[in-house]
């Protein structure tokens, strides 16, 4: 039986296997195996905005392509500002309130860093 490695979140040794995912029950991370994602201290994978520059909560961005938003007849516009934005762990891996839009998430690959 091969070892599995600690989690790179909380460096707990209780990781299990899960499908093709490895998971810690401990912090509730999951991550695929031999991934070659980038982790801050805190064990989160860096984000990146469209342009390579890594984001940190707190951080202001701007919207670099109309988006739908669902439940809106109105798209999110080119040029959007957003500002103190709260990175978290997902496909949309960014948590914001836009005036006139209200509290949402948004692709880190539709935005550049201010």
């Amino acid at each position: 039986m091969s070892t599995l490695p600690n989690c790179p979140k909380c460096q707990s040794e209780y990781v299990y296997e899960d499908g093709n995912l490895l998971v810690c029950p401990e912090c509730a991370y999951e991550w695929m195996p031999g991934s070659t994602e980038e982790h801050d201290e805190t064990g989160m994978p860096e984000i990146k905005d469209a342009n390579g520059n890594v984001l940190q909560d707190g951080d202001s961005v701007t919207v670099i392509k109309d988006l739908k938003v669902k439940g809106s007849s109105n798209p999110l516009k080119m040029g959007t500002k957003v500002k103190s934005i709260r990175l978290v762990d997902g496909d949309h891996n960014i948590d914001c309130k836009i005036d006139g839009f209200g509290a949402m998430q948004l692709k880190s690959e539709f935005v550049k860093k201010i």
